[in-house]
């Protein structure tokens, strides 16, 4: 597993500020770890420039957003939507 500099940067915030979502993002990172493309948080495959990209929801308002290739998961994103 590895991380973007922005989805770096958008964990670490989750772990200073909310135990909450950090926790329920812990999850869903576990999750997409062992079935990367079904679960919870509705995986849905994005289109246009952010195709080939995942994202599953964390709260209303946040996505986590990534990338399983090759038995490899990269998280791109963890806070808002998706940046297209």
């Amino acid at each position: 597993m590895a991380f973007t500099d922005h989805g770096w940067d958008d964990y670490q915030y989750w772990k200073g500020q909310d135990p909450k979502i950090s926790a329920t993002l812990d999850r869903l990172i576990g999750e997409c770890l062992r079935t990367p493309f079904s679960g919870t948080g509705k995986p849905e495959a994005l289109k246009g420039n952010l195709s080939g990209l995942w994202s599953r929801r964390i709260t209303r308002e946040h996505r986590l957003v990534y990338l399983f290739e090759d038995g490899q998961l990269f998280i791109v994103q963890c806070r808002y939507h998706y940046d297209g």
